[in-house]
């Protein structure tokens, strides 16, 4: 069973360590100067989310934390079991019907048997 974890911002404000550093890449003088990257660590589940996009610290801090309830949610999604199941009598006897229609045609494209 997976863990369950709270995603609302509280929780997550609560779980997890904020940390700011120099995101490098394109964006001029502000973004090599500031720290406006932001890394995200959830305690509970040691996830980790980087947002380096934004040159405003305040909007890679809402993407982060935006990022990593999403990747809560899909990490706590539980698929529901496939159940086996057989064909009915009906569709196996359409799919031989379809079958035999099929095989009909493509035994039409033959050139008649000269004896």
């Amino acid at each position: 069973m997976t863990d369950l974890y709270a995603v609302d911002r509280e929780s997550l404000e609560r779980d997890c360590t904020l940390e700011f550093f120099i995101a490098g890449g394109p964006g001029g003088q502000h973004r090599n100067k500031v720290e406006t990257g932001v890394r995200l660590t959830h305690r509970p589940s040691g996830q980790v989310i980087t947002a380096t996009e934004r040159r405003s610290q305040h909007a890679n801090r809402e993407a982060a934390y935006e990022r990593m309830a999403t990747r809560l949610i899909a990490r706590q999604y539980v698929p529901t079991p496939r159940t086996n199941t057989r064909p009915t009598l009906a569709s196996r006897e359409r799919h031989r019907v379809a079958k035999q229609r099929t095989a009909n045609v493509k035994k039409m494209r033959q050139s008649p048997v000269h004896e």
